[in-house]
């Protein structure tokens, strides 16, 4: 089943050789050796009876005195974690299928990246962080370019950028707002007296009652507008007062998909037929609506491209922007270097939100979303150029080592190996689904799950799940077929334990 596969000799648990000479700590001599020199190993290396380990446990014992580390699985070891590697604090080798929530682009202590880091460059951004919007450096539009434009999506011209893709699509919400206001008062430049006054109170005409429409199980954030249009997990949610901003249905495929086509097109036009019905006839006007490419969150749901064309037509006749929060989605994992590029759109969206493996966050816009005046889509940071540097540190990795092609070829071949399996192990797992290395299965129960990410931990692959059953895979963009081969060999292992346990012959 496993093509290419490496022999068992071959995946012996050695780990010789990891340090290129080298060592990541101070030697006795005062010399120290830089992390860029860390070797990745070939396979994984547990050496722990259980994760988190003792040392683990320690650490998360002391940290629990200064914050709640109740979601903690373990603490990493930084300056070892190499490559696809994440190493914990007992030293755990374990190939990393998860990156610190789909964040990690280029892998860990990437030399580019190190180098990017420790350039005067970089030092004087970290001793003097300007407040961008009123003092930015006097190269921020080349910033601006390398790290932004030269990926930019199409159609998309400028970029506002902020701390983390909560903020992103905060602010996108904000400039959403802004543009229907600037549109209903006939482009006028001003505002009335009650308008100044009634935003005072939280009231309209100032404070006006419009809404941004977001989708079943799909996950913005959890600041205020965007926990209102999170509808993952009602935990998220709980005890925080929220705008009465509508959601409209998110369509529920079945897979293999081949199978269930005159299904799964029939639950897609019911989905758009009732998003319209909503844009229509929503008591509350509608200023924009926000999806997700795949709702990462929200269990890894799909929708075809021809949905998301629909989706698009139907906000153009209502006159309703498009958001498309690509925060999860970015970055190449998907086989293009922005997801919603696969859905073929006659028009562009109005804005595409980012952040996650870009290792900043923002929000790409057309020159419409500029607000009337300044000061009024702002703040103090408005993101960092200290970690715009990182990201063009990581877009210049991207695209000269062609890992957008690199992550879809690899995706194509783990996929192979993951449907054959489904079939074969179905009481364990079933619908593998996605593209490029953005790929998902759903478990049988919420406990198989649990049960199945703590042996694959245990067998030194860190993964992740989403939704109520569903594990997701989000791998750096440097992953291989050899790394594809280590997590096969190692699934089927923990695949037939489960067979073993629950389905004993």
């Amino acid at each position: 089943m496993l093509r290419n596969a490496l022999s068992k000799a071959s995946l012996g648990r050695s780990v010789s050789g990891r340090l290129a000479s080298a060592s990541s700590r101070h030697t006795p001599g005062g010399s120290r050796r830089l992390a860029s020199q860390l070797v990745e190993p070939k396979q994984p290396e547990v050496v722990t009876d259980e994760i988190p380990g003792p040392q683990s446990k320690a650490a998360l014992s002391r940290l629990g005195l200064l914050q709640d580390t109740r979601a903690v699985v373990f603490a990493g070891d930084y300056q070892k974690s190499v490559g696809n590697y994440i190493v914990d604090a007992d030293g755990n080798y374990l190939l990393d299928l998860y990156c610190q929530i789909a964040s990690i682009p280029v892998g860990y202590n990437n030399a580019a990246l190190l180098k990017a880091a420790q350039s005067p460059e970089m030092a004087s951004t970290l001793a003097n962080r300007p407040a961008l919007g009123v003092y930015p450096p006097k190269d921020w539009s080349s910033t601006l370019e390398q790290a932004y434009m030269r990926v930019k999506p199409k159609g998309l011209d400028m970029v506002f950028t902020t701390a983390h893709g909560s903020d992103a699509n905060e602010l996108a919400y904000k400039a959403a707002f802004m543009y229907y206001a600037k549109t209903r008062r006939g482009g006028t430049e001003g505002f009335s007296a009650q308008e100044l006054s009634s935003v005072m109170d939280n009231v309209p005409p100032g404070a006006p009652d419009v809404a941004i429409l977001s989708f079943t199980a799909g996950f913005h954030g959890r600041t205020f507008g965007a926990l209102s249009t999170t509808r993952s997990k009602a935990i998220h949610k709980l005890d925080i007062p929220a705008f009465r901003w509508p959601r409209a249905p998110f369509p529920q495929l079945r897979y293999p998909l081949d199978k269930y086509s005159e299904e799964n097109a029939a639950e897609e036009s019911r989905c758009l037929a009732e998003t319209e019905r909503i844009l229509h006839d929503n008591p509350m006007p509608i200023a924009a609506i926000i999806v997700e490419p795949v709702q990462s969150e929200g269990g890894d749901r799909h929708a075809s491209p021809q949905f998301f064309q629909g989706l698009r037509s139907i906000t153009k006749k209502h006159d309703v922007l498009m958001i498309v929060d690509e925060v999860q989605t970015g970055c190449g994992a998907t086989g293009t270097f922005w997801a919603h590029e696969q859905w073929g759109l006659e028009t562009p969206p109005d804005m595409v939100t980012f952040s996650k493996k870009m290792q900043t966050a923002g929000f790409y816009h057309t020159r419409d979303m500029v607000p009337d005046q300044p000061y009024r889509n702002f703040n103090t940071w408005l993101g960092d150029p200290s970690r715009a540097l990182m990201t063009r540190a990581i877009v210049d990795e991207v695209l000269e080592r062609n890992l957008v092609e690199q992550a879809r070829d690899t995706g194509a071949y783990l996929k192979s190996h993951l449907e054959p399996l489904a079939i074969r192990y179905f009481r364990v797992f079933n619908s593998v689904r996605g593209e490029g290395t953005f790929l998902a299965f759903d478990c049988t129960s919420a406990e198989l799950r649990t049960e199945l990410l703590h042996l694959m931990r245990m067998e030194g692959v860190n993964m992740g799940g989403s939704g109520d059953v569903a594990v997701r895979f989000r791998p750096m963009l440097t992953l291989t077929k050899a790394h594809v081969n280590v997590f096969i060999t190692r699934f089927e292992s923990v695949l037939n334990k489960l067979y073993q346990k629950h389905w004993p012959r």
